[in-house]
């Protein structure tokens, strides 16, 4: 079995699912998606049917907090082990009652998401980044983009490096203005380099020179401009 995130958390890489898919189907490989970080990014209509299983987590993309989905095709269902056994629930894979309204949440979530609001509301969190982004770069030399290029990433998010300096150090002296992370939620704590960024050729020094920015629909331009002539300043 094959397992690959969709979108990345730290970077926001977009996978290649179309490729990926293709070659486990022909080396006979199941393909299992993380999809927790796709719904903001990208409409998922255009790659649901690349993998064999998808999951989803309801509080990524607008739903409550505690529900998720894991979708399992067809051909599947029939190989699939319950992790405990119990009342036979979901066609005996997973037992137990279900949480209604948080089922619901996640619902209303993800029909949003595949509506055409929600196709605008990516491309206006996307204009938020560039807005920043741009006017960092603009401003100060020696600012690079760790990751695709802006236009192929997840709209929410610039992973930037700040040649010569430390990250950690750059987010106190942001604080409060500025709430940013060296790294993906899942690493807090961690104090090494992002192995994201190792792994994508950046060395120990780039990596910790490099923060990430999330931006979100409740952001504002005012806001995104503010936090920019923070940095600035601080630079």
């Amino acid at each position: 079995m094959v397992s690959v995130a969709l979108v990345n958390n730290e970077i926001g890489t977009i996978q290649d699912l179309a490729s990926i898919s293709a070659l486990c189907r022909d080396m006979g490989a199941i393909l299992h998606s993380d999809f927790a970080q796709a719904p903001s990014a990208v409409s998922l209509q255009e790659y649901a049917d690349l993998a064999d299983m998808v999951s989803l987590s309801g509080h990524k993309f607008g739903g409550p907090m505690g529900v998720g989905a894991l979708y399992v095709s067809r051909e599947l269902k029939d190989r699939i082990e319950p992790l405990f056994h119990g009342g036979g629930q979901e066609g005996g894979l997973r037992s137990g009652t279900l949480p209604l309204p948080l089922c619901v949440g996640l619902g209303s979530a993800a029909e949003f998401h595949a509506s055409e609001a929600g196709t605008a509301l990516r491309a206006r969190v996307a204009g938020l980044r560039d807005l920043f982004v741009h006017k960092l770069q603009s401003n100060r030399d020696h600012i690079g983009l760790n990751g695709d290029k802006l236009c192929s990433r997840h709209p929410g998010n610039a992973n930037l490096r700040f040649e010569g300096r430390d990250a950690g150090e750059m987010l106190q002296r942001l604080q409060p203005i500025v709430s940013a992370s060296t790294g993906s939620a899942c690493s807090s704590g961690i104090s090494e380099p992002s192995y994201v960024l190792r792994a994508i050729g950046l060395t120990s020094d780039e990596a910790q020179a490099s923060i990430r920015f999330s931006f979100g629909h409740t952001n504002t331009s005012d806001e995104v401009l503010e936090a920019a002539e923070a940095i600035i300043a601080v630079l």
